[in-house]
């Protein structure tokens, strides 16, 4: 029998962590199964992904009936949670351990509420830890610029942190930086680094849909669908330069990790893709790929794995250098993603609290 598509990526290095959660996947077996069969390495949610949990089964009913005095819709949706998060943090404990700390995380995020409100995220990213009370998870924290602060703080504080929703180089430098002043921070106040682990979550997909129509009315069509790719291997390219200097260096010889790249947003949202290229194409060392269950499927089926991230890294720079001549200003794209990513996820938390409190008056 050959072997699977999926589980080969880990040949090259790269972690494949799954972009899902809802209770059913735990209870029926389907998550033990895909750590078993297809090496899948962790699991990040996110509000959207709760919502359509809560929302489009029974499996929650029970736990908010029981929970029906707690007034604050918030408290009692990540009370219920926290439950998932836990039994998936359990699933993946074995992988935590073989891989010495490096995979079996789940991810949790904190309110999208809190994107813009530094101590607000910071408390509250510390009260989830507290709450899950499991070594191998992490939290997510948006990469806003009021998000750095938080970012520092928590890992200051022995936190592990997801850093979601970043879509430009610059940022994410900036966060590179967070995470290693709060590991500088978290050592000189006495304290082991070897245990804190955190990864940059890069959005591929979502910069494509902004740009390409872009490129199609200045008549670039080569250009398609490569610029969130380009992006992502000059992105890798920092991430190479970063965690090899000297200031790194003196964490490392302490036992530090560094914050690995993670892509997001993987899945293809242009039907005219094949429906596993923004997978395929960053395929290499020491990275992370989220991918939706679709996506898992898809490259089961039809995937081909292969190191590919390091690849073609002049092209990469050509095309975004070639941006500004097409009138197309990067930076001001991404800024607009971050914009548009902390609403997209603050409506489904908002009809998320709204179907808790329709559940709860039943």
């Amino acid at each position: 029998m050959a072997a699977n598509n999926v589980a080969q990526i880990h040949g090259f290095g790269q972690s494949i962590w799954l972009d899902f959660i809802d209770r059913e996947i735990i209870s029926s077996g389907k998550l033990k199964q895909l750590i078993d069969v297809d090496g899948i390495r962790g699991v990040t949610s996110n509000p959207a992904i709760f919502e359509k949990a809560i929302s489009s089964s029974s499996d929650y009913d029970a736990d908010i009936a029981a929970l029906k005095s707690e007034t604050d819709n918030e408290k009692l949706f990540f009370e219920i949670a926290i439950k998932d998060i836990q039994a998936a943090a359990d699933l993946f404990k074995g992988v935590y351990e073989e891989s010495n700390k490096v995979d079996g995380y789940v991810s949790l995020e904190v309110s999208p509420f809190l994107a813009l409100d530094t101590e607000g995220t910071a408390k509250q990213a510390e009260e989830l830890w507290k709450k899950v009370d499991r070594e191998n998870v992490m939290i997510k924290i948006p990469g806003t610029k009021p998000g750095l602060a938080a970012i520092q703080q928590s890992i200051a504080k022995g936190i592990n942190i997801n850093v979601t929703l970043l879509f430009s180089l610059e940022r994410y430098e900036e966060v590179t930086e967070a995470y290693i002043a709060g590991l500088e921070e978290h050592l000189a106040a006495g304290h082991k680094i070897d245990h804190i682990s955190s990864v940059a979550s890069f959005f591929l997909s979502r910069i494509d849909v902004v740009v390409d129509p872009i490129l199609e009315a200045k008549g670039e069509k080569e250009l398609y669908g490569e610029v969130a790719i380009a992006s992502a291997k000059k992105a890798y390219e920092i991430y190479k330069r970063v965690f090899s200097s000297e200031r790194w260096q003196k964490l490392a010889e302490q036992g530090a990790q560094p914050q690995r790249l993670l892509w997001a947003s993987t899945g293809s949202k242009n039907p005219a893709f094949k429906d596993t290229k923004y997978v395929e194409a960053l395929i290499g060392p020491d990275t992370v790929d989220t991918v939706p269950l679709e996506t898992v499927d898809a490259f089961r089926d039809h995937g081909v794995a292969a190191n590919t991230l390091e690849a073609d890294l002049d092209k990469a720079t050509e095309i975004l250098a070639k941006l500004p001549s097409l009138g197309i200003d990067l930076a001001a794209v991404t800024q607009q993603l971050e914009d548009e990513g902390i609403e997209k996820f603050n409506k489904p938390f908002e009809k998320l609290l709204n179907a808790i409190e329709t559940q709860k008056n039943k």
